[in-house]
């Protein structure tokens, strides 16, 4: 018969006590390891979030050339040797002379006190800029009265900028005012330099608060024009938008710009939602709204949307880099790019509107299966995937109009300058007065720019104006081909 091995007798209460605490024990560690192991996750996303906002100040860097580390033999700048170096170049001879000089032939040689003989006679061009000194001019201004209404009249001349006198008779120039206003409001040099570079280059003396005063006189003039530059915005059936942060008074607003091909409208507001957002186009407007992914822009709802496929492409580049290879971050990025190329075929004429129209369904069929899958363990992958569900209808509008643009790229550009200025005048304007004088004069500028309008001539015009009215190169909107 087979052997039964008897039952092993019953713990005892102590062994029972003993096994009890070594559970509670396991499982107290078992809590600590889950608590340490929530802590590091976060710790982790914190750390990743942090070197994202780090990525994303580079973008936002004055000096984007710093490489960092200095390489220690560098290559030699300039063009190569070898056979494709190409023809050298050299600046061609002016078209006409102004001055001529002889360069005569010393009457002995200086190397060895020798007779000289001449051979020939080269030529040598110099271009140069003329020693300026202010032109003086003294306006004798008639004054009369009414015989009707005895009301006082008095004359301008074409060139005057203002009808004040007594003490305020002596005034700038409409060339020095616009040059002023170019220097910082084109080139952001601030009101110190540009009295130091008129007084040493011009000889023109001027104080920091005269020049102010001066742009702000500008401002004045042109303010007509700004708010024309503002309706032709307004009226156009496609703007870009974009915005920057900006100082007034120390205090923290926003630069925003409104683009259209041919015209630009700046605007500094202090705050960045929806009410400073449609300062400019209204929150009715329902023409298509370029821009790129702040929450402000979606509240247009009358508007049709395009929203920035670089700044998309940028978080996918920024999010591989830390979690390589990720099967919903590549699928993305590969569908943009797709899409893009498809734009740029339809565009070159080597796919037709109806390869167009099979191609785009396709991209929102795959996008939308993309944005229905699981989200992602990843936080800010899971955040990437819930910004393209609340952009999904925005995303491939350039696809059903490829005239639009796919990015922001006119905005941005627009604030290029703006930033410049920023980081050379202290971040912004001191006083709201200042903050209105960039808004106005810095559309002008940028308009004249898109337009090919000469920016001197047109501030000239403004200057000169005897009530501030709109100059005739702006009021219609030229053809953009």
């Amino acid at each position: 018969m087979p052997r039964h091995e008897p039952d092993p007798p019953p713990p005892d209460a102590s062994e029972l006590e003993r096994l009890r605490r070594d559970n509670e024990q396991l499982r107290e560690d078992l809590r600590r390891s889950e608590a340490e192991r929530q802590r590091l996750r976060r710790e982790n996303e914190h750390l990743k979030e942090q070197l994202d906002a780090a990525r994303r100040a580079v973008y936002r860097q004055a000096a984007p050339f710093s490489r960092g580390t200095r390489v220690t033999t560098p290559r030699r700048p300039g063009r190569k040797a070898g056979a494709a170096h190409g023809t050298h170049a050299h600046r061609r001879p002016p078209t006409h002379i102004d001055e001529t000089y002889e360069a005569s032939l010393p009457s002995q040689c200086p190397h060895c006190q020798g007779a000289v003989r001449r051979l020939r006679v080269a030529t040598q061009y110099q271009e140069e800029l003329p020693v300026q000194r202010p032109i003086v001019r003294a306006f004798r201004v008639q004054i009369g009265e009414c015989r009707r209404c005895r009301r006082r009249v008095q004359g301008r001349h074409p060139l005057q900028t203002s009808d004040a006198l007594g003490a305020a008779a002596v005034q700038w120039g409409p060339q020095a005012v616009a040059l002023a206003v170019l220097l910082n409001k084109r080139f952001g040099l601030p009101y110190g330099k540009i009295a130091a570079l008129l007084r040493d280059r011009f000889g023109l003396t001027v104080t920091r608060g005269g020049l102010v005063q001066a742009v702000h006189r500008a401002a004045r003039q042109a303010h007509p024009t700004y708010e024309t530059l503002c309706a032709t915005v307004r009226g156009s059936p496609v703007v870009t938008a974009d915005e920057t942060s900006w100082r007034v008074d120390a205090d923290l607003q926003w630069l925003w710009a409104f683009v259209t091909p041919e015209t630009t409208a700046y605007a500094i507001q202090p705050g960045r939602g929806l009410a400073q957002a449609a300062h400019i186009i209204g929150v009715d407007y329902a023409g298509v709204l370029q821009r790129d992914g702040w929450q402000s822009y979606r509240q247009f709802t009358h508007a049709a949307h395009q929203t920035c496929l670089a700044h998309l492409l940028r978080r996918c580049r920024t999010l591989l880099l830390d979690y390589p290879a990720h099967p919903f971050v590549t699928a993305v990025k590969a569908i943009l790019h797709a899409a893009l190329t498809t734009r740029d075929r339809y565009l070159a004429g080597t796919i037709s509107a109806h390869g167009l129209a099979i191609a785009r369904g396709q991209y929102l069929e795959r996008l939308g299966q993309l944005l229905d899958r699981t989200p992602s363990r990843h936080l800010r992958v899971r955040r990437f995937q819930g910004h393209l569900i609340v952009e999904y209808d925005a995303i491939f509008s350039f696809l059903f109009d490829p005239t639009l643009d796919a990015t922001n790229w006119r905005a941005e550009q627009a604030l290029r300058p703006a930033v410049v200025t920023r980081k050379m005048c202290g971040g912004g304007n001191r006083t709201r007065r200042g903050a209105d004088s960039q808004q106005v004069l810095a559309s002008v500028l940028r308009t004249a720019d898109q337009r090919g309008l000469d920016a001197t001539d047109l501030l000239v015009t403004l200057l000169t104006a005897r009530t501030p009215s709109v100059p005739p190169s702006l009021r219609t909107v030229p053809a953009i081909h």
